[in-house]
């Protein structure tokens, strides 16, 4: 299983990329494995600010629908547009090609509540 140390994750197998003041969210490579051959992803909250938990998104697979929740509060800038015609792009790549959105995020103070990869590692093995 591929959990980067250089990432941070929550219980509900989303990751995180800090950049700056901006954060860029995905599944995990677990989530990705567990749900299936995933056939579309939708985000319909871009330019809307949510509070940390709130559903952003779907993602659908084959054999199931999974809510996507927002790992830090603030604003949704971007959804990454490919996956709208390759959503398969997050089994292949979660976390690079596979990313979902972009989030300027608004409470840095979040972020010591995300998990670690060693954090992460023990949650899904458990």
């Amino acid at each position: 299983m591929n959990i980067p140390a250089d990432l941070k994750y929550t219980k509900d197998h989303e990751w995180v990329r800090v950049e700056g003041d901006t954060a860029i969210v995905g599944i995990t490579d677990f989530a990705q494995s567990e749900l299936g051959d995933i056939v579309y992803v939708e985000v319909e909250t871009v330019d809307e600010t949510l509070d940390i938990e709130e559903v952003f998104g779907t993602v659908e697979a084959v054999k199931t629908v999974s809510d996507l929740f927002l790992p830090l509060s603030g604003e949704i800038i971007e959804f990454n547009e490919a996956l709208e015609d390759e959503p398969e792009t997050v089994n292949t790549d979660p976390y690079g090609e596979g990313w979902m959105i972009k989030l300027k995020f608004s409470d840095e103070s979040q972020l010591d509540d995300l998990l670690s990869a060693e954090d992460y590692k023990a949650l899904i093995s458990a």
